[in-house]
């Protein structure tokens, strides 16, 4: 089972026209509420700095964007920008995790918003300096906030999980995946990618895959609903590989990357970067899906 692309990708590209996102706009987070679809996506300037920007659809594939970035880096926490937003929706407000880089490395943020305008920061207690690619589950289980993270320095590098009350203070942290064997597709490391997605059978995990060659690719796996930590399947074969030349040829050559999915009247949406230049979308019906497990 592959993801069919979107014939009109990429659905958004750089505009030279504003600084902030004239060279690279990619992976982007998405939340479907209330009848739209809410993107935020990365974008960069010749600064180098990562922002976040903001775009809304009636039907997914095409976008009202803004035209100005709707969260900035702060200085100190993170000079060198907020990359790779992540968002769910916790009662009335909507969470993005990100990665905030700084000259001293990445660590995982938490910002909340209520109208995706305007944000306020979480004061988060969190332990591993060297983390990214952070995604909370969009609610409670056994009365616990979880989210799925990659600790750097961890070898190999897997994704991993953690436990909150408050987001404020997180502990637990165990393994949930490691890479697969090497010459596999997803060998050297991997990553969360969406947020999870409840399903009758599991919470539905679509994450990157790297080789050693530096390819980028997107898998699935299922986790347990009552326990996600426990790994019930993980699919052999990636389920989106860089093949049309805006996935190949980028800023980085390539990568499909995605920070976000959405469940839409039985069929997924599923949002990424290509080539850590454009935003693109790929969508595949529910049942077809869920068949993998």
């Amino acid at each position: 089972m592959k993801l069919r692309r979107y014939e009109g990708n990429p659905i958004l590209k750089p505009k030279p026209e504003n600084a902030w996102e004239s060279e690279n706009i990619f992976n982007p987070a998405v939340i479907y509420d209330k009848g739209l679809f809410h993107l935020l996506y990365r974008a960069m300037g010749r600064d180098d700095i990562s922002r976040i920007g903001y775009a809304v659809s009636i039907d997914g594939f095409n976008f009202f964007r803004f035209d100005k970035p709707v969260f900035t880096p702060k200085l100190i926490l993170e000079p060198r920008g907020c990359e790779d937003p992540r968002v769910v929706k916790l009662g009335r407000s909507y969470y993005m995790t990100y990665t905030a880089y700084s000259v001293n490395g990445m660590r995982v943020c938490l910002a909340t918003t209520d109208n995706f305008i305007q944000w306020e920061r979480y004061e988060m207690e969190w332990q591993e300096r060297n983390d990214k690619n952070a995604v909370l589950f969009p609610e409670m289980i056994d009365g616990k906030y979880m989210i799925l993270h990659r600790p750097m320095h961890k070898e190999p590098m897997g994704i991993w999980i953690s436990y909150t009350d408050n987001f404020a203070e997180w502990y637990g942290q165990r393994e949930v995946m490691a890479p697969s064997e090497e010459g596999n597709w997803d060998s050297a490391k991997i990553g969360a990618g969406a947020p999870p997605i409840k399903t009758e059978k599991g919470w539905l995990l679509i994450y990157h895959g790297v080789d050693e060659d530096m390819v980028y690719r997107l898998g699935a796996a299922m986790l347990s609903l009552d326990d996600p930590s426990k790994l019930l399947y993980r699919h052999s074969k990636p389920i989106l590989e860089p093949e049309m030349d805006y996935e190949i040829r980028g800023e980085v050559p390539n990568v499909v990357f995605t920070c976000g999915a959405c469940e839409v009247r039985d069929k997924y949406y599923i949002y990424y970067g290509g080539a850590d230049r454009v935003v693109c979308v790929a969508t595949v019906d529910k049942e077809e899906m869920l068949g993998l497990f």
